[in-house]
């Protein structure tokens, strides 16, 4: 399904007359960023937000807590970005410590053969895009199935509805993947 815009629309009008950065009047630069929700699925329901944060990690990890539905980036100065995630739903959600092993953008998705057994409808692969579930970007955690990945279903945020993996608005996902590298430790806190 192919979704039109007002706003890339305009942005792609600025772009014809002259205006290089069409983004920073908040529309959306082409390269897979948006401040307007273009990337499909729209705002968060929880708005990203800078928040004081007392943990012991160091700066550049990820803390995703799934009784919380949150994901915290954490900063210097005693500070972190906190997002809000869809997570695991019951009998589905775990805890540990990995790594980002991977990054990919507009990920494929081939479902693991588990998922296929509960649910025999799904397709045995997707190409990225919008309609992905993958959504706009992907990192991979460890040698796990699961992702830190986006979602085009951001009424989903803030829920227990995977399979484990932990959701995010495309905006969101594109953040945090601009912030972070391959190598970065990821500490998933299942209370």
């Amino acid at each position: 399904m192919i979704r039109f815009f007002a706003a890339p629309l305009a942005a792609m009008a600025l772009l014809l007359t002259g205006v290089a950065d069409a983004s920073a009047a908040g529309m959306v630069d082409f390269t897979g960023t948006s401040s307007t929700g273009f990337l499909g699925g729209g705002a968060s329901p929880i708005p990203r937000t800078t928040v004081m944060y007392n943990g012991n990690y160091a700066p550049g990890t990820i803390v995703v807590n799934t009784a919380e539905r949150r994901l915290y980036l954490v900063l210097q100065d005693g500070q972190a970005l906190r997002y809000g995630i869809g997570v695991g739903r019951d009998g589905f959600r775990w805890g540990g410590v990995h790594k980002i092993t991977a990054k990919k953008e507009w990920p494929e998705w081939t479902p693991p053969s588990q998922m296929i057994a509960r649910r025999p409808d799904l397709p045995r692969h997707m190409k990225g895009g919008i309609e992905n579930p993958l959504g706009a970007r992907a990192m991979y955690l460890g040698s796990t199935l699961y992702r830190i990945h986006g979602s085009n279903e951001p009424e989903t945020i803030g829920q227990a509805v995977s399979s484990g993996c932990f959701r995010m608005t495309n905006d969101d996902v594109t953040d945090l993947y601009g912030r972070v590298g391959v190598g970065t430790t990821v500490v998933v806190l299942n209370n």
